[in-house]
C-alpha cells in the first residue's frame, strides 16, 4: 500500500483500502486452487484507487451476513459497505477478478 501512498492517498481512506485489499486475498487464497496462481494489481485513476485481485477458481465470493457470533463470513461484506464500487468479472479459460474501487473524494 505504500504506492497508494506514495500518490498522495493517506489516513482512512488508505485504511479503507489495505483492508479491503486483505480481504479479497485472503478469499483467493482460502477459496482458490491450493496451487493455483493469485494477481494483484493497483491502479490509481485521478482521486480513484481501484484494487483488483486475480485468482484461478470459478467459485464466485458472496456477501453473507453471518450471525455475530460467527468467526469469519463478513470480507465481502466489508467490501460492499466501504467501497464506492465493486464487482467480480470471470476469465477464460476459468477463474475471475474481484475488483473495487475507493474515491476519496466520495468521503468528503
Amino acid at each position: 500500500m505504500r504506492t497508494i501512498a506514495e500518490a498522495g492517498v493517506h489516513g482512512v481512506s488508505n485504511q479503507v483500502i489495505e483492508l479491503l485489499a486483505g480481504e479479497v486475498v485472503a478469499n483467493a487464497v482460502l477459496h482458490g486452487p491450493p496451487d493455483g496462481e493469485i494477481r494483484v494489481e493497483v491502479r490509481i485513476d485521478g482521486e480513484a484507487v481501484r484494487v483488483s485481485v486475480t485468482d484461478e477458481s470459478p467459485d464466485r465470493p458472496r456477501v453473507l451476513h453471518p450471525a455475530p457470533t460467527a468467526a469469519s463470513g463478513r470480507g465481502m461484506a466489508l467490501v460492499a459497505a466501504l467501497s464506492t464500487a465493486w464487482g467480480i468479472e470471470r476469465r477464460e479459460p476459468g477463474g475471475k477478478t474481484v475488483w473495487f474501487t475507493v474515491d476519496p473524494e466520495a468521503e468528503r
